[in-house]
């Protein structure tokens, strides 16, 4: 059954509200079109291939580690970290907080519900377009870092553990961000501290999915075809639930998760840094007709009047030339957000 004709579900943009009043009503907004199932291509068997990286044996410089983190980041634009250093109750205790989120009443949520001028909020973060289909997921969206960003009064009362376990776990992912950055600086050639740098006032947005079963998972998709526009995202995902794909090859991958490890993943200001060395890679989400699924993304981005272009020691160090045009952060996050990204064509239109 695609709709059953109540004009209130077909304009809901909560997606458990519409399993709710009818697990089996799919509205037509968000099925897919037989075009675009005809082009996936399952290449499931790769997924073993997707590196996974030992944090603490890049924080003490192995060479080898180091070498892998490069190819990482050309190869597959994706990779998986272990030893990162944030405790399992820590994990443990973010997903459990975000779970009991997205299961109050909607009455509850809507307290908080997205407001455009701050960009944060529970609900549609994106201008949608009406020949677009829609994402069969439910997200909150808030700023963490500069402070001055943050908007208290969409942050979530309920759970009570809900800020001290955001705060714990986004502590702990920041403390990656900047070793990361230390190891990438060091493997595009430049000082340990010129990512760090690039990053004075960083960004920091912290986007929580939640995709709820479909009795159809195979016609919907939990978050469409896209890059992620920042420099780089870490994203936890359930121990046991695999719900996130990367295109690879022409094909779609399935990253599997590791007990208590974290993904990351290359954006579009990395790639326009490093000239294209290393690839923002597009990546989306599918759903299960029989388990839920819950992630948790943190976005790092510098502040939005910095100006991003190929650095300089990168073009030094290749014989392409410039592939990249000169463009302000904020310029370039202005025109992803006015309509939601889809795969790569954003970043596209500032390639020489």
């Amino acid at each position: 059954m695609v709709s059953n004709g109540d004009p209130a579900i077909e304009k809901s943009e909560f997606i458990q509200e519409i399993i709710r009043r009818n697990p089996s009503c799919i509205p037509e907004r968000y099925l897919r079109s037989e075009e675009d199932k005809a082009k996936d291509v399952d290449m499931s068997a790769l997924a073993a291939d997707i590196p996974v990286l030992d944090l603490s044996l890049l924080s003490n410089g192995s060479k080898e580690e180091l070498q892998k983190l490069d190819n990482a980041c050309k190869d597959w634009g994706f990779f998986q970290v272990t030893n990162h250093g944030i405790t399992a109750e820590v994990l443990q205790g973010t997903k459990k907080a975000a779970a009991e989120f997205f299961n109050l009443p909607i009455q509850e949520k809507t307290k908080y519900l997205f407001r455009p001028e701050f960009r944060q909020g529970y609900g549609q973060p994106f201008p949608v377009a009406e020949d677009e289909r829609l994402d069969w997921s439910d997200s909150l969206l808030l700023f963490l870092d500069p402070s001055q960003n943050r908007c208290p009064e969409l942050w979530p009362a309920t759970p009570p553990e809900f800020k001290g376990a955001v705060e714990a776990y986004s502590a702990g992912v920041r403390k990656i961000t900047e070793e990361l950055f230390g190891c990438l600086s060091l493997i595009m050639g430049l000082e340990k501290d010129a990512l760090l740098g690039l990053h004075e006032e960083m960004r920091t947005l912290m986007r929580m999915n939640y995709y709820p079963l479909c009795c159809r998972h195979d016609q919907v998709l939990g978050l469409n075809s896209h890059t992620d526009v920042c420099t780089i995202t870490i994203l936890m995902q359930d121990d046991d639930v695999t719900g996130l794909q990367i295109r690879y090859n022409g094909g779609w991958v399935p990253v599997k998760p590791l007990p208590n490890s974290l993904i990351v993943n290359v954006g579009d200001i990395l790639e326009i840094w490093s000239n294209g060395k290393y690839k923002s890679i597009e990546h989306r989400a599918v759903t299960s007709e029989t388990r839920e699924r819950i992630s948790v993304g943190l976005f790092f981005s510098p502040h939005t009047a910095v100006e991003i272009e190929p650095l300089e020691d990168i073009l030094a160090t290749q014989k392409c030339g410039r592939k990249y045009k000169k463009v302000k952060y904020g310029d370039y996050l202005k025109g992803a957000i006015q309509r939601r990204q889809q795969g790569k064509e954003h970043i596209l239109k500032f390639k020489i």
